[in-house]
């Protein structure tokens, strides 16, 4: 399954060598091929990933009660990143204890606090036993984190020891092959595709779409491919007639399609991706996520935000490709994620278990403690009515799917979910945080209402 982006990076390879990008002092050298290539072209850069290896910190070993040694990396200088996450050799293998980061800031040249990084992230990835779990390139990983635009770092990894007093007590080793995964997410498209504001009503891009998708016309894209525009309910309900061939008159219960920013539109490098596509037989349910990168980010920032989650996904975990099927931002924006098709029932790599028959939506930010927008809680709902519309699906309806495996329900269970389910409904986690999940209710009800149930 490697071969199209091993022939892609090849190209990418040649390049590099022929304009290679100077490294800040001390900085190790970048391993992604594609970090030269902002000497080339400015205004088109693919980002790139740095990854460095971790090793116990001097200081840090506790010989005398048994435990493993703190590992991580002393504050030191590299190429400008944006992202961090930590990844490991076995995808299997869980990490328990803490992992925190600090950065320093490239504009101003302060560092920040320490910041820690959601270590439970294996329940967002591929089924057992499917191709892309299989696949040999699989790690395991961190949550990613944003932290803007950054070139300096420190991280530390502690292991979760239990009471040292104690006799007997042991310790829990840190996975094998720890890695700091910095990750550049590129320059962005050309034309922003972000319309709104932010939680501070601060206006954060405007985009002018065209007569066409600001009067909800015909199908399909525009500003050259970057968005689908919204539909009327009435045009939305007439498509869906003809594609799925039901009698004239008989009206769906869908939603209005809403405006959604293409891959294209938030500048995916799709070189990077599997070139093939993977479905399943319809789409049942939505899991809701929160991404846990934080909330330290711009609804203009956001499309950087998704590169940066795709490449980490791609590049640092191993997987085809992004993991969920659509993203929404604080300020509503929806966001298409995995590549095969918006309507379609695309395979995604987002709740481990139940990727089968269902899509994942991830909420950019973290919302364990702090409270969703209004805005991405209306695109949640927004977003369900349609696509769970083309495929039948009652938003406040309830829904049987089969698990592929995980931590809570056994491979072959039939679980009855709600048709939105958080993602720790099937799968013991945080994501997608406790005051998101609590909005989930007012998201079924939007929506079936959009749907006209």
């Amino acid at each position: 399954m490697r071969a199209f982006i091993a022939s892609a990076i090849g190209v990418t390879c040649s390049a590099a060598l022929i304009l290679p990008l100077a490294a800040p002092a001390g900085a190790a050298p970048d391993t992604s091929v594609n970090a030269a290539a902002e000497a080339a072209d400015p205004a088109d850069v693919p980002g790139s990933t740095q990854s460095l290896p971790l090793s116990p910190l001097a200081g840090a070993s506790t010989r005398e009660t048994g435990a493993p040694a703190v590992q991580g990396l002393p504050r030191r200088d590299v190429h400008p990143f944006s992202l961090v996450g930590v990844v490991w050799d076995d995808a299997d293998a869980e990490l328990h204890g803490s992992v925190q980061v600090r950065t320093r800031a490239l504009d101003t040249g302060w560092w920040s606090g320490w910041q820690d990084l959601e270590t439970h992230n294996a329940e967002h990835a591929a089924d057992p036993g499917s191709a892309e779990r299989d696949s040999g390139t699989v790690r395991g990983s961190t949550a990613p984190l944003w932290v803007g635009d950054s070139d300096g770092v420190e991280v530390r990894v502690s292991p979760e020891t239990t009471d040292v007093r104690v006799p007997g007590s042991t310790s829990v080793a840190l996975p094998e092959g720890l890695r700091l995964e910095l990750v550049d997410p590129g320059k962005d498209p050309q034309q922003p595709p972000v319309t709104g504001t932010d939680e501070y009503g601060t206006e954060d891009g405007v985009e002018e779409a065209g007569a066409e998708s600001r009067n909800g016309g015909r199908s399909g894209t525009s500003v050259q491919g970057s968005v689908i525009p919204a539909l009327s309910k009435e045009r939305t309900e007439v498509e869906a007639e003809s594609a799925a061939g039901a009698a004239p008159g008989s009206k769906p219960y869908i939603g209005p399609r809403p405006r959604i920013v293409t891959r294209k539109g938030w500048g995916a490098d799709e070189k990077l991706r599997e070139h093939a596509f993977a479905y399943t037989k319809t789409v049942k349910a939505a899991f809701i996520h929160h991404s846990a990168t934080g909330n330290n980010y711009t609804c203009s920032q956001a499309p950087s935000v998704l590169r940066g989650i795709y490449r980490y996904h791609v590049k640092s975990n191993g997987w085809r490709d992004i993991g969920y099927n659509f993203a929404v931002d604080k300020c509503g924006n929806i966001y298409e994620g995995r590549a095969g098709g918006v309507t379609k029932a695309v395979m995604g790599a987002h709740t481990l278990g139940f990727n089968t028959n269902s899509m994942g939506i991830a909420v950019l930010g973290t919302f364990s403690k702090s409270n969703p927008p209004a805005a991405a809680v209306t695109a949640i709902a927004k977003l369900t009515a349609w696509k769970l519309g083309l495929f039948g699906a009652n938003p406040r309806g309830r829904t049987v799917l089969v698990s592929g495996g995980g931590n809570r329900f056994k491979k072959g269970k039939k679980v009855k979910l709600n048709v939105i389910s958080g993602h720790r409904d099937g799968f013991a986690t945080e994501c997608p945080g406790t005051r998101l999940y609590k909005k989930l209710g007012t998201a079924r009800t939007s929506s079936a209402h959009l749907q006209g149930r």
